[in-house]
C-alpha cells in the first residue's frame, strides 16, 4: 500500500537536501595545503644571535662563548639596555668623520643610528627608569651639535697624548632617534653621564665650576649636586647594582704635575696617562682609591655582587716601552687585603696584546661586553665583543 509523505516532513527533508554541501574536490597529487599563523617570535626564548662566534682564548678563563659583533671602524663605549636585548655604542661607521650613536638588537643584529648625525658625540647609555617604566626606553649621549654640525678640532698631540674637552652637552631621545631633547646644558663640558639601576639619580662629568667634577641629577636634569671636589679629573662614573656606591677614574696630581693639568685645562685638554680607579658612596662620600699603580686605569665598572670591579690599564705595559701600550682588563676586590703598594691585588681577565677596555655587565650579570683590537680586519681596528661571564 503507498503511503504519501505527510506534506510538512516532505518539506523539511527537501529543505535539508537544498542546504547540504557539495563534496570538496580532492586535492591534486603532490599539493601542499596553505595555512596562515598568527604567532608571534616572543614565544622564542631571547639569545644573543647578532655579529659571529670567535675562538677564544684560553687563558681568559672568565669569557666564553665569545662574539663578535660589529667589523670595521672603530666601535667602543657600549653599553647595556634594561632588558638586556640591545646595545647602544659609539662608532664611526657609515662614513662619519667623527662618533655618532647607535642602537644594536642583539638578537637580529639591526644596528639603528639615534644620534642626528651632527657634530660629534660621546658616552652613550640607556636611561634605567623607575617603575612604571615607560613603553619606549630612552637614550642619553652627549653631542656637540648646538656648537656646529661639524666634528670639533682635533687637538695638538705636540703635547703629547691628551683628550680633549669638547663643547659636550647631554641629550635624551627615544631608542630609535626620535624626540632628541636637551637634558643637560652649560658652558663648557657636560658628558659622561651614566644612570643608576633603579632610576633615581644619574651622574656625570662636568667642568661647570672650572675642574673637572662629578656631579649627580635626576633623570630629568633637575637637582644637580656636585660630589667630588679634589683638584684633578674626575670622570667615568658607574653605580654598583644595588645603587649604594660609586665608582670612576680620577688623577690627583700635585706640585709641577698638577700645574701641568691646570694649564691643560684652560686649553680645554686633560691628560690621562696617570689615573687611578676610585669607589665611593653613591653621594660622594667616603672616598678611597682602589689602584696605586701610576699607570692609565680607566672605564671601571661592578661585578653583579656591587663588590668587585673590572676596569682596564696598561698595567702589563712595562714603564717607559715606546709605541702604544696594552690595554687589558683586571678584576679587583678593593675589600681585599692590600699588597706591597697598599692597594689590592689585581687579577688579569683578558690577554690580548693590543686594546681591551670598556667592560660592562647585563642587567643580569650572565654575559659581558667589552671593545677590543682583537680580530681587526687592519692594525688599530676597534670592534665590540660580548662573551658569557664564568666565576
Amino acid at each position: 500500500m503507498n503511503r504519501r509523505l505527510p506534506p510538512a516532513l516532505l518539506a523539511s527533508l527537501l529543505l535539508a537536501a537544498c542546504a547540504a554541501p557539495e563534496p570538496r574536490p580532492k586535492e591534486p597529487l603532490g599539493q601542499i595545503p596553505e595555512a596562515t599563523t598568527t604567532a608571534k617570535p616572543e614565544w622564542m626564548p631571547f639569545r644573543i644571535r647578532a655579529g659571529k662566534s670567535v675562538p677564544a682564548d684560553p687563558r681568559e678563563k672568565h669569557l666564553a662563548d665569545v662574539r663578535q659583533l660589529t667589523f670595521g671602524g672603530e666601535n667602543a663605549e657600549a653599553y647595556w639596555s634594561p632588558d638586556g636585548r640591545k646595545l647602544i655604542f659609539q662608532s664611526t661607521r657609515d662614513g662619519n668623520k667623527c662618533d655618532q650613536q647607535y642602537v644594536m638588537d642583539l638578537e637580529s643584529g639591526e644596528v639603528r643610528r639615534v644620534s642626528n648625525g651632527k657634530g660629534k658625540t660621546t658616552c652613550g647609555y640607556f636611561l634605567f627608569p623607575a617603575p612604571p617604566a615607560p613603553a619606549q626606553a630612552r637614550v642619553l649621549f652627549a653631542s656637540t651639535h648646538a656648537a656646529g654640525e661639524a666634528c670639533p678640532p682635533k687637538p695638538d698631540h705636540s703635547q703629547g697624548y691628551v683628550w680633549p674637552l669638547d663643547d659636550f652637552d647631554i641629550y635624551t631621545s627615544n631608542a630609535d632617534g626620535s624626540d632628541l631633547r636637551p637634558l643637560i646644558q652649560g658652558e663648557g663640558y657636560d658628558a659622561e653621564a651614566t644612570v643608576a639601576f633603579d632610576g633615581s639619580r644619574l651622574v656625570f662629568t662636568s667642568t661647570r665650576d672650572g675642574d673637572l667634577e662629578l656631579y649627580t641629577a635626576k633623570l630629568d636634569g633637575s637637582d644637580v649636586r656636585r660630589i667630588t671636589s679634589a683638584p684633578g679629573y674626575d670622570g667615568g662614573a658607574f653605580f654598583s647594582p644595588d645603587g649604594t656606591k660609586l665608582v670612576w677614574r680620577a688623577s690627583r696630581p700635585t706640585g709641577a704635575a698638577l700645574d701641568d693639568y691646570r694649564a691643560l685645562l684652560a686649553k680645554g685638554l686633560v691628560r690621562p696617562s696617570a689615573l687611578e680607579i676610585f669607589v665611593a658612596d653613591a653621594d660622594g662620600q667616603n672616598a678611597r682609591a682602589v689602584t696605586r699603580n701610576g699607570r692609565a686605569n680607566f672605564a671601571p665598572y661592578f661585578l653583579p655582587d656591587s663588590r668587585r670591579l673590572l676596569f682596564a690599564s696598561d698595567f702589563s705595559t712595562p714603564q717607559g716601552a715606546r709605541g702604544m701600550p696594552n690595554f687589558d682588563l683586571y678584576l679587583v676586590d678593593p675589600e681585599a687585603p692590600p699588597s706591597a703598594d697598599g692597594a689590592p691585588p689585581v687579577q688579569r681577565v683578558t690577554y690580548f696584546e693590543g686594546f681591551d677596555s670598556f667592560p660592562m655587565f647585563s642587567p643580569t650579570g650572565e654575559h659581558l661586553v667589552f671593545a677590543s683590537n682583537r680580530y681587526g680586519a687592519k692594525p688599530g681596528e676597534t670592534n665590540l665583543f660580548v662573551a658569557r661571564w664564568v666565576e
